[in-house]
């Protein structure tokens, strides 16, 4: 018996080791998205600001943020920790006190905060300034993460008030998207983005072969971000959720495509790739708070209105002078505010006083905090590059080397 516990605990903390690597493999995803949303001569710098987030928000997860977010506490304040305790040990598993590894905890988590800092990545780029953006990671991935992700996965008090929120549409994907918005609206517009007199010009994206491979790599990390959070396989329930679970990913992700797809041709004449690509990023993010409980059909419905009010929110938002070159704000915190209401349409257990408390409290605190540090390094060592340096490009400007340096730079 013992040995059947123990094979259970192997192949479950493999599980997770897995889901971890696919989510990790969603840095590459994000990276290849928003270097193809923007003009060549910003490549460089943002390739450099995905791959140095990923590894500052590994380091402060480590550091702190693990242990805020699940080292216990109060309701609404948890407790601070550092580092992370031994793992489990032989007896304790057999006891029944654990069925993953510690570690393969912390690997599965630390991918999601390095996917919220990502999410920031890509609204705030071509404009400010490196060091700036990596100081903010600092705080955002080590202590305003954390305690927002406590409320919810770690047992505080949107966990005791029923809020659900399965794999993150909220504490992931909404947060990087609050705290993108504190982020552009202390930041401005790109130069030439808005006329004089409020028209939107538009600034295409460099490489959209690039951009949709991206896509597509996010669309496979998905199913480590939405399987994984299932938290175990090594029983015929959690395995048939597990099956579950990545089809209404799969499913969602569809109807977010084909539903941007039509609605860019209705509004605009033409089959536009970005909200394509943008539409199927929504409903992934639409279908991450609850994955497990719908019918098929009712998560392509899911992923289809975020497919819908990515398209409506990026004109809006551009109506409204906010300049998020890659979509990232309407993808992830207006379908992320979709996908934690829709949850009410399959779960029993959620309720929309629930959810509506958990969407207010994770946006404000996330926004507050996040405009009170980008205040902060704005009023001391600035957040935005100079005129001259937006316009040479970001990537000689912060980075002393050129993406494509055999092209000729002709905006």
């Amino acid at each position: 018996m013992n040995e059947v516990i123990e094979l259970a605990y192997a192949l479950d903390t493999f599980y997770f080791l897995i889901s971890g690597a696919l989510v990790m493999w969603m840095a590459a995803g994000f990276a290849m998205l928003e270097s193809g949303l923007v003009r060549a001569k910003n490549t460089a710098e943002i390739l450099t600001k995905n791959v140095a987030l990923y590894s500052i928000a590994c380091i402060m997860y480590l550091l702190c943020g693990y242990q805020i977010m699940y080292g216990g506490g109060s309701g609404f304040i948890p407790n601070f920790g550092m580092l992370i305790g031994a793992d489990n040990t032989v007896a304790s598993v057999v006891d029944g006190d654990a069925y993953y590894s510690v570690m393969s905890d912390f690997f599965f988590q630390v991918v999601f905060v390095a996917t919220a800092m990502s999410i920031v990545s890509g609204a705030v780029a071509e404009r400010m300034k490196l060091w700036s953006f990596l100081i903010f990671a600092v705080v955002m991935t080590g202590f305003i993460y954390p305690v927002q992700g406590f409320w919810k996965w770690g047992g505080g008090f949107l966990d005791a008030a029923g809020f659900q929120d399965f794999a993150g549409s909220g504490v992931v994907h909404m947060t990087g998207a609050a705290a993108a918005l504190a982020g552009v609206i202390l930041l401005g517009a790109r130069k030439g983005k808005y006329g004089a007199n409020g028209e939107v010009k538009a600034i295409p994206g460099s490489n959209m072969p690039l951009a949709t491979l991206g896509t597509f790599i996010l669309w496979l990390g998905w199913f480590g971000f939405n399987g994984g959070s299932q938290l175990v396989i090594t029983n015929v329930l959690d395995a048939n959720a597990v099956a579950a679970i990545f089809v209404n990913t799969n499913t969602a992700a569809a109807g977010g495509v084909v539903a941007a797809l039509l609605t860019a041709r209705a509004m605009f004449g033409k089959a536009d790739l970005t909200m394509a690509l943008n539409g199927g990023i929504a409903g992934l993010v639409a279908i991450t708070a609850e994955p497990l409980t719908p019918a098929p059909l009712l998560a392509t419905f899911i992923g289809a209105v975020g497919g819908v009010l990515v398209v409506f929110s990026i004109v809006t938002l551009d109506k409204l002078k906010i300049d998020d070159p890659v979509g990232a704000i309407s993808a992830h915190g207006t379908v992320g505010i979709w996908g934690l209401i829709a949850v009410i349409f399959s779960n029993d257990a959620a309720s929309i006083g629930g959810q509506l408390l958990g969407i207010i409290s994770i946006f404000l605190w996330v926004f507050i905090s996040a405009f009170i540090v980008w205040s902060i390094l704005k009023a001391t060592v600035g957040i935005r590059v100079s005129e001259e340096e937006e316009y040479e490009g970001l990537d000689v400007g912060e980075c002393g080397l050129e993406a494509y340096p055999e092209f000729t730079r002709t905006q």
